[in-house]
């Protein structure tokens, strides 16, 4: 895997395998951004935690993202209050709003080695025909006292460097980070707050014993009162019907070498991530050796070089004609939970345990604010979170996934192509 983060992060904390039986009050499944902020959390206020990951922390999707920190949810919020209710709707798109916020914080807190840059995030129309849409998102935005700026001409020139877009939505929320840096940090700070984060641990099975969870694992077994499941896409069989209720999507990024100076000081001079509109949409910014990062949908399968997504490369060189003497140096992908309704899901499914997944392509700033909200949830079940707890439902037709996210795929380059 040519993950570029591999070479630029900062070093891995010592994760140990399990060796041994042990207890403890929480059991976290899943070495994410979801379960490294709830371990984080947990151990911050005292609680004994123990965290179990199959590969190493940041293995899965947090470590091999676009590294964008994006504010708010799939849906407009006007939209999100429509299916929830005024209340619910509320306080899940202000949760949403402000989760990159409570990354940046938490970055200063710690103080996290991870690249962090506050840029903001610019929402780029493809199309003339997608511009209405972001006028219609930046006023439900303004009328919650969110300040977004729908830029056109020489200002949104100005802030991308590129003459490609009729307009783009600016939200000073949002920002970039190095993801795996920041997976490694979250991991080194929650085993500095008192948890215990063991690397090379799946979790093999998870039965009730008396009044505790018993999560049985190659090298010993933990026994607690509350379990948290933050497997995401790399979801499997531990606890029935999980899998089944999200979609394992997999995300292509490449990378080119570090950029001559006077391209690198043209292309994004302010350092905002860019996603375009679009049904497949196009994602891409400048890391901070220089390189330009750029994803989109792939083959449904791990890659490891760019001549294995050259509809990625083609579609980079189209941003600038300076990018065509550039070498791409790396490529890699991994595997997204994306959910049929489009928002992440809370279940509790049983007591004692928690689960959280499906963050559908924004998991940096959403992934990490629900650690601290699972956290608060698993020492007080009294108390309300900021997402509402669902019932756990298999997706119809699950078994056909592969070839129904081909379907879209290729559905979605069509509309994009017709400027759809």
């Amino acid at each position: 895997m040519a993950n570029v983060y591999c070479e630029t992060a900062i070093p891995a904390p010592e994760t140990p395998p399990l060796e041994r039986d042990r207890r403890a009050e929480v059991v976290v499944v899943g070495g994410g951004f979801t379960g490294l902020s709830t371990a984080l959390h947990l151990a911050e206020r005292g609680a004994d935690v123990v965290l179990l990951e199959a590969e190493q922390p940041g293995f899965g999707a947090s470590g091999r993202n676009g590294g964008q920190v994006n504010p708010g949810l799939k849906h407009d919020p006007d939209e999100v209050e429509r299916q929830f209710g005024a209340a619910a709707g509320a306080r899940m798109v202000a949760f949403a709003g402000a989760a990159p916020q409570f990354v940046f914080d938490l970055i200063e807190r710690l103080n996290l080695d991870c690249e962090a840059r506050r840029g903001g995030t610019l929402r780029a129309a493809v199309h003339a025909r997608h511009v209405p849409a972001l006028r219609v998102t930046a006023a439900q935005w303004r009328r919650r006292g969110v300040p977004l700026d729908l830029l056109e001409g020489a200002a949104l020139e100005r802030l991308t460097g590129l003459q490609r877009y009729p307009a783009g939505l600016f939200d000073r929320r949002g920002g970039a980070l190095n993801p795996l840096s920041f997976a490694r940090g979250l991991a080194a700070a929650a085993s500095t707050a008192g948890a215990s984060i063991h690397g090379s641990t799946r979790a093999l099975s998870l039965d009730r014993s008396g009044r505790d969870w018993q999560v049985q694992c190659s090298g010993g077994t933990v026994r607690a009162p509350r379990v948290v499941l933050a497997t995401n896409g790399y979801t499997d069989g531990l606890w029935p019907g999980l899998a089944r209720s999200i979609v394992p999507v997999f995300g292509a990024i490449v990378a080119t070498e570090p950029l001559p100076d006077p391209l690198r000081d043209a292309i994004l001079p302010d350092r905002t991530v860019v996603y375009e509109s679009g049904t497949i949409t196009v994602y891409y910014r400048i890391d901070a050796q220089g390189r330009l990062i750029i994803g989109g949908r792939g083959p449904m399968r791990e890659i490891g070089s760019p001549g294995e997504i050259p509809h990625i490369v083609d579609y980079a060189r189209t941003l600038s004609p300076d990018l065509a003497a550039v070498r791409f140096t790396h490529a890699w992908g991994g595997r997204l939970g994306f959910t049929a309704d489009g928002y992440p899901h809370l279940h509790e499914p049983a007591e004692g345990i928690l689960i959280c997944c499906g963050y559908n392509g924004r998991g940096v700033a959403l992934a990490t604010a629900l650690g601290r909200e699972l956290a608060t949830r698993c020492l007080d079940r009294n108390v309300a979170m900021a997402l509402p707890l669902t019932d756990l439902k298999a997706i119809p037709l699950h078994g056909l996934w592969p070839w129904a996210v081909r379907a879209a795929i290729l559905r979605g380059r069509v509309l994009d192509w017709a400027g759809w």
